[in-house]
């Protein structure tokens, strides 16, 4: 259909891709951990929302324009940079009682949680360019329709995706129940992870 092959090939590919951990598994476990599966939902809805943006920009031609304009791109990276550190910062600096990860769900309501998901995804460059570079190798050059095929693609590695966002949401908020970490853990835990939000901005500003 559409001239797509290897099609269970593309779906277990990406399956993998998806389990991939990065800025987007931490912030859904830690909205997870410390609001509970629906802050974790939203937050991997936010994610499937930007995913969805970036796969219609691909199919209509911003990831080649990404790909082949350097200020383009470099606007596009720091932006995305900045995000994460400025994230990352905010679970670093927090010096109260009780940490930003593990604050009650009515300090952060479910549509900025959607929200940081989704300017998460959306800020990240890199997911245009993989979008351009990954999904076309499932597409035959005698595809009747490339952008069809492009978009139906796209959407099948989001629903994948999505499959396991919010798998991660449910055993996160699930391990979080059973286990109840004092505070001093749970600020360690916010600082790591913090932590690693920095280290994924830094990387992304890094990286040629």
């Amino acid at each position: 259909m559409f001239g797509i092959h290897d099609l269970g090939l593309f779906v277990i590919s990406g399956l993998l891709l998806n389990m991939a951990p990065g800025p987007d598994s931490l912030l859904i476990v830690s909205r997870s951990a410390s609001q509970g599966w629906r802050a974790g939902s939203a937050a991997a809805l936010g994610i499937g929302s930007g995913t969805l943006v970036h796969i219609f920009a691909a199919a209509l031609g911003l990831s080649a324009l990404l790909s082949t304009s350097a200020m383009a791109f470099s606007i596009m990276k720091y932006i995305g940079a900045a995000y994460l550190i400025y994230m990352g910062s905010k679970l670093l600096l927090n010096r109260s009682a009780t940490p930003a990860i593990n604050q009650p769900a009515s300090t952060l309501t479910y549509k900025n949680v959607f929200l940081q998901g989704l300017f998460c995804n959306l800020l990240n460059p890199k997911v245009a360019i993989f979008f351009l570079a990954f999904v076309p190798q499932f597409i035959s050059a005698q595809s009747p329709s490339k952008t069809l095929a492009f978009i139906l693609l796209g959407c099948i590695f989001n629903a994948n995706g999505m499959v396991w966002c919010h798998f991660l949401a449910l055993s996160s908020a699930k391990i979080s129940h059973h286990i109840q970490l004092n505070s001093s853990f749970t600020c360690w835990i916010n600082k790591a992870i913090g932590a690693l939000f920095v280290s994924f901005g830094i990387k992304l500003v890094n990286h040629n």
